[in-house]
């Protein structure tokens, strides 16, 4: 398989020809960490880590002795309904991988009570390898620019895009989220190792930005640079803004 590795202030990028090639290095280090005894894993939702779980659920690798945690969940969705992360999950991997637990942030339980449950999970849960995406404004897990980096899990309300976008996925526009619960920047830092992943042009003004900027609130995945073992993987068009 063709790839292009490099070192980029601290972290260390792939770049493949494509997303579905993307996914199959994603599954590597995600097999890897899971054989040198990975336990607890951190996973991610929307279109950018589906390969990763297409190799996943279509390899022998058995999670009944581990752990998943979630790193988002939509405020006000039960866990049953479709545009919850929670559905999400279940669809594109628990249902063929179960593992021993997942936890996924609860859309309907009460927000102080919530936020502390969910901080309580990943103290007694420490994550071992976190699946990241990040979004074109450089946004990890809902984490929003100006987002604090000593963040925990909390509330967050959603940007004016994030709910325009997720209009056509509800029959009434009342019924779409305005909030989501989210692990914060620093509870994310707190993973052993980061896989992030980015595929797509509309990606790579993010990445370039992750990359070359200073440390800022402004650009949320600058956070990183902060992390000692953060692997970046990339298609050709997420890569194309980066320097030669």
């Amino acid at each position: 398989m063709l790839r292009d590795i490099r070192e980029i202030d601290g972290f260390k990028v792939v770049i493949v020809e494509n997303e579905r090639l993307g996914g199959k290095v994603a599954f590597d280090l995600f097999q890897e960490a899971y054989d040198k005894g990975a336990t607890v894993f951190g996973l991610a939702t929307g279109s950018t880590p589906e390969t990763l779980y297409e190799q996943i659920r279509s390899s022998d690798l058995d999670f009944t002795d581990r752990v998943s945690v979630n790193l988002d969940e939509y405020v006000g969705l039960p866990g049953n309904h479709e545009q919850s992360y929670r559905y999400f999950m279940e669809e594109k991997l628990f249902n063929e991988k179960p593992f021993n637990r997942s936890f996924v942030p609860d859309g309907l339980a009460d927000e102080e009570e919530e936020i502390k449950r969910y901080n309580q999970i990943l103290e007694q849960y420490p994550v071992d390898l976190q699946v990241l995406g990040i979004g074109s404004n450089a946004h990890i897990a809902f984490n929003e620019p100006g987002t604090s980096f000593a963040a925990l899990t909390h509330k967050v309300k959603l940007t004016d895009e994030t709910i325009e976008a997720n209009k056509r996925f509800f029959e009434k526009e009342e019924d779409v989220p305005k909030y989501a619960y989210s692990m914060g920047i620093a509870s994310i830092l707190r993973a052993k190792q980061i896989l992030l992943l980015a595929y797509g042009k509309e990606k790579a003004q993010a990445i370039h930005d992750m990359l070359y900027s200073d440390k800022t609130e402004e650009i949320p995945a600058t956070a990183l640079k902060d992390h000692s073992d953060v692997t970046v993987i990339l298609d050709k068009e997420a890569a194309s803004l980066l320097k030669d």
